[in-house]
């Protein structure tokens, strides 16, 4: 069973969970076509939400070929393809709001949901881009909202360069754009300060993995 304990935030204390505006989000360009909009605390009620996602999403322990070996994946997954309902209505609503805040530059609706469920600070995502699918050859659109307590992302150009650190949790937003999945790569790296588990749910258009 997956522990969760997580040290709430002081500025995220009630039981209500709500979206604020969308018109605060601030956009850093990255380079090479790529750029990033960063919204803390869009979520209000992001810890409620926490712990409601640890206890009620059907969470999934997965384990991948690596090298030669097979290798536990350190992290919980889930996944709700286009069409299935998502274990939030809160979740819904995010969707909808960035798929409308986006229709002109994305061209399309956000369809799916990804869940990742750090429990501690021993889980992690390698670097990587999202370049299964039309990621790799196309400019497109991946949005995460956070829940639980901060852990850092970190983006670098894919040929070198400088890493960019944004740390993200308690209901902080993110949308990385442009050509960022093929020119740049991100990752959450292990963490021997995280102060509690921490949930991504990352909404992605139709065929972007």
């Amino acid at each position: 069973m997956a522990t969760h304990q997580l040290q709430g935030s002081l500025f995220d204390q009630g039981d209500d969970v709500r979206l604020g505006p969308l018109n605060g989000i601030r956009r850093t360009v990255l380079g090479d076509g790529a750029w990033i909009d960063l919204l803390p605390g869009w979520l209000g009620g992001a810890d409620v939400l926490f712990e409601r996602l640890a206890a009620d999403v059907p969470w999934k322990a997965e384990r991948r070929q690596m090298y030669e070996r097979v290798v536990d994946v350190p992290r919980l997954l889930a996944f709700y393809r286009a069409g299935e309902p998502l274990p939030h209505a809160i979740l819904d609503e995010a969707r909808q709001a960035l798929s409308a805040h986006y229709a002109a530059e994305l061209g399309e609706a956000f369809t799916t949901a990804g869940l990742c469920h750090y429990r501690d600070g021993r889980d992690s995502v390698a670097w990587h881009g999202d370049r299964i699918g039309r990621g790799a050859r196309e400019d497109t659109m991946v949005a995460i909202l956070s829940a639980g307590a901060p852990r850092d992302l970190l983006l670098r150009p894919r040929h070198g360069g400088e890493t960019v650190r944004r740390p993200l949790g308690h209901g902080d937003l993110i949308v990385m754009g442009g050509s960022c999945q093929r020119t740049w790569e991100h990752a959450i790296p292990k963490s021997t300060r995280a102060a509690g588990g921490r949930i991504s749910i990352q909404f992605r258009p139709h065929g972007v993995q």
